[in-house]
């Protein structure tokens, strides 16, 4: 008996973007258009690295646009242990219940950092989190089918989501005129993340990808964050087909070389690998972020 067309028809989720500029961070607003039930991704807290300050502006404006789709937020879905932008998972799901979702090799991004921090609190075992995706993990967005790909390279911990047509890459890739992802963080990869990229470019041509951060290539004087397989197989500056594993490797590893650390590497990753939790606070009540001081000569 053959399949009714609604059937054979990939659905297609609603979608929408939300753009940080202060982090370059692009976040997303993901539902089912039918049962109304839907996940944010990679939800950014408002921090201000001069004064110390957090704001929720930017994740409120994403709370307000699931309000007035009349959405219920099921999930935050990280991408990895961001090490630009702190997460604001927790604030998501202080007001929508939500769970807070990553990748199961967080815990090996943990153990990393434990000692670079001194966070005797973190167990190390990734339960700050409320659910650790395995690869190939299949879960329901409502009628959405969405499939967890471990994508590991820019860090061991890399997850992308495909939700229907649509992926959401994370860091792994950019629009094809500003390339890939770096790969020299603790437990980055050059070789390892160009085979999650082409794992990602094995899917068919029209799939949708989208992006976490953008910084206008050169001669693009506007932000973009979604492009498709087809469009990063034939035109992506670092990865595009005819591109070999050492050329790529070679290319990724003297240009990371150059390449200066984020300005908030400190503060997110030891916010990140607690789901977006703040350290426990000291004996006066404040909690602190902690910087590693090492004297080189």
């Amino acid at each position: 008996m053959p399949l009714k067309k609604e059937q054979t028809m990939t659905k297609k989720p609603l979608i929408r973007a939300f753009f940080d500029e202060p982090t370059n961070t692009v976040s997303y607003l993901v539902a089912d258009t039918e049962t109304k039930r839907g996940a944010v991704i990679d939800p950014v807290l408002d921090y201000n690295h001069a004064s110390g300050k957090a704001s929720t502006k930017s994740a409120d404006v994403i709370l307000a646009a699931a309000a007035a789709e009349g959405l219920t937020v099921d999930w935050v879905l990280e991408t990895h242990a961001h090490a630009d932008h702190l997460s604001g998972a927790p604030y998501i799901k202080l007001k929508t219940g939500a769970k807070v979702g990553i990748g199961e090799y967080i815990r090996d991004v943990q153990k990393i950092f434990r000692p670079v921090f001194n966070a005797t609190d973190l167990k190390g075992d990734g339960s700050e989190f409320d659910h650790l995706f395995a690869d190939g993990e299949r879960l329901q967005l409502g009628n959405l089918n969405v499939e967890v790909l471990h994508t590991p390279g820019h860090t061991p911990a890399d997850v992308a989501y495909k939700i229907e047509d649509a992926v959401f890459v994370g860091d792994t890739l950019f629009m094809p005129d500003y390339g890939t992802a770096r790969a020299d963080f603790p437990g980055g990869d050059a070789r390892v993340l160009y085979r999650s990229i082409r794992k990602l470019l094995a899917l068919p041509h029209a799939t949708r990808l989208f992006i976490c951060h953008d910084y206008k290539a050169p001669g693009r004087d506007h932000y973009a964050w979604e492009t498709t397989v087809g469009e990063e197989r034939a035109k992506n500056s670092h990865v595009k087909d005819g591109i070999g594993e050492d050329e790529f490797v070679a290319m990724r590893e003297a240009r990371d070389a150059g390449l200066s650390a984020p300005l908030l590497l400190l503060p997110s990753i030891q916010v990140n690998i607690r789901a977006g939790k703040l350290p426990p606070p000291d004996a006066n009540g404040v909690r602190y972020l902690k910087i590693p001081v090492k004297l080189v000569a």
